[in-house]
């Protein structure tokens, strides 16, 4: 066999352990502001709508799945608390979530077409 086709080969093996990684990750849950992260808004703008959309998940009943995470300050990891939501939940809290700042209101437009594509 030649180097050629076992480069080939590697390259194939390579793109098909990604593809199952990615899919594997996508259904994970993950923190809301992760979410509109993964859907392009901008760090600051995803924390601004969390809090919005973790109300509206409340108004819904929807509870995610408890977790904790290490937060590492000066070389000192400190668990934290989070909460974890699957991208259905994300995507219901999203469709309840009424925002009244402008930003956050294109922002939410922004992500209900990122959601259904």
């Amino acid at each position: 066999m030649s180097k050629a086709i076992r480069r080939d080969r590697r390259a194939t093996r390579r793109t098909a352990r990604a593809v199952l990684r990615d899919r594997a990750r996508a259904n994970r849950p993950h923190s809301l502001a992760s979410h509109a992260v993964r859907l392009g808004e901008s760090a600051e703008t995803a924390k601004g709508i969390a809090n919005g959309l973790r109300t509206a998940a409340k108004r819904l009943g929807l509870t995610g799945k408890a977790g904790r995470t290490r937060r590492t300050v000066d070389g000192r990891g400190r668990l934290r608390r989070v909460v974890r939501y699957t991208a259905d939940q994300f995507r219901a809290a999203l469709a309840a979530y009424r925002p009244r700042k402008a930003a956050y209101i294109a922002a939410r437009t922004r992500l209900l077409a990122g959601v259904a594509a």
